[in-house]
């Protein structure tokens, strides 16, 4: 049987789909680049604002539109609507976050044991979607009450992976030839809280490094408050990737307060030098909501100049949609959406002007690019497009398609996209 995987949304969903992928081919079953091609189609959905599910739903238009394949629907959107997702058309399954570990058996009529019996190789993506980094779940769920958040109501409470089981997926990930490795979690810091003895996303994190011999590891998303002392320490490794995602959602105090977040500006300051004195040029990205019920003028000027203060080197920039059943949905205030959508505008171009600066100390620098996709140029050899450890996408030319190879690169010139230089 030819299987077709998709997905909308973070990382995490990114990794349930590449597990997903190694379970279908363990069954025997063949994964294609293309729905036309597959008999049946699983795709992993998102919820976490109304565009993500408008995309979820779309995903699932276009898979039903492409040919006569069945349709497996989960992931978040699913389990937020699942008479939504299962009235689609050509949808057969509709599997909420809660059975998703069951989906692969369920779809092919197995018993899940099945796929207990032996450890489970990585199953890159076909096509255009196979990747060199390997995204690793390590944990699922989350113990935060952040007001506008609805991936804590369909996720459910704080789950860690074993330890065992997170080395189990690294080891299989680099015997698939993944460069990089990325840990995954809907709240990443909390892992080893639920485990018994208790442990800590640091003791993890150096667990994977002296286990494993890959290049790079790379951490997705971290709350800022879930960073201790003993975290900064990580970095004299230099296997671990010099780039840290921190979620701040607003840069002025009262707004945070209404956000529940349990992080001041203050405070997060504070974070971003300890990780700048830690890692020298470490790129430091974060997420923002724009237009949040109660956001006056004064309030978002207040967090516009906090932003221009950290200097990012980069940022998403999110205008806020209440998600049913969240605190934040009853909230007074909130903002017209032109409103909303012109602060959009002004901070997205913030954004843009800190991740050009950030970019351009880097000209002149030689740094390893890992390249991660490749465009022929027919005899003129190959463009390559690629990521350094400091999250710097990066474009060259080379008379060899060096896939999934870590090079050296001068960097010489900013592009749209970020830099472009010569393969050393």
């Amino acid at each position: 049987m030819k299987i077709y995987l998709d997905w909308v949304g973070c990382r995490l969903n990114e990794s349930e789909i590449e597990r997903m992928a190694a379970q279908f081919a363990a069954a025997g079953h063949t994964l294609v680049d293309n729905p036309a091609e597959a008999d049946r189609v699983v795709i992993n959905t998102c919820a976490v604002t109304g565009e993500a599910a408008s995309d979820s739903r779309g995903k699932i238009r276009q898979a039903a539109r492409a040919g006569s394949a069945e349709i497996a629907v989960t992931g978040c959107w699913a389990t937020l609507d699942p008479t939504a997702a299962a009235a689609l058309p050509s949808v057969q399954w509709a599997v909420t976050n809660t059975d998703k570990d069951n989906l692969v058996a369920e779809v092919l009529g197995l018993e899940p044991a099945e796929f207990d019996l032996q450890p489970l190789e990585r199953q890159p993506l076909p096509g255009a979607r196979f990747r060199t980094r390997a995204f690793i779940k390590a944990q699922d769920g989350c113990d935060n009450f952040c007001t506008f958040c609805i991936t804590r109501l369909l996720r459910g409470t704080g789950r860690s992976q074993p330890l065992e089981s997170v080395l189990s997926d690294v080891h299989a990930a680099r015997r698939s030839g993944a460069q990089e490795l990325v840990l995954t979690g809907v709240h990443l810091g909390s892992w080893g809280r639920d485990l018994n003895p208790p442990q800590v996303l640091s003791s993890l994190i150096g667990q994977v490094l002296a286990a494993t011999d890959a290049p790079r590891l790379r951490l997705s998303s971290v709350e800022p408050w879930d960073l201790g002392p003993d975290f900064w320490q990580l970095w004299q490794n230099p296997r671990l990737c010099r780039h840290l995602h921190l979620p701040l959602q607003s840069g002025c105090a009262a707004t945070l307060r209404r956000m529940a977040r349990k992080v001041t500006p203050e405070s997060f300051s504070g974070l971003v030098q300890a990780a700048r004195a830690a890692a020298p040029e470490i790129a430091i990205t974060t997420d923002v909501i724009v237009g949040f019920p109660g956001e006056t003028e004064a309030e978002f000027a207040e967090s516009l100049a906090f932003i221009q203060e950290i200097q990012f080197a980069g940022g998403h920039v999110f205008t806020f949609s209440p998600r049913p059943g969240t605190p934040a949905e009853r909230l007074p205030g909130l903002p017209t959406m032109d409103v909303r959508k012109q602060r959009n505008a002004r901070l997205r171009a913030v954004f843009a002007a800190a991740a050009e600066s950030y970019h351009r100390q880097f000209m002149g620098q030689v740094l390893p690019v890992l390249w991660e996709s490749t465009d022929s140029l027919g005899p003129q050899g190959w463009r390559l497009h690629g990521l350094t450890d400091n999250n710097l996408r990066v474009t060259a030319l080379s008379p060899q398609r060096l896939w999934n190879q870590i090079t050296p690169v001068r960097l010489d010139a900013l592009t749209p996209d970020g830099l472009s230089g010569v393969i050393l």
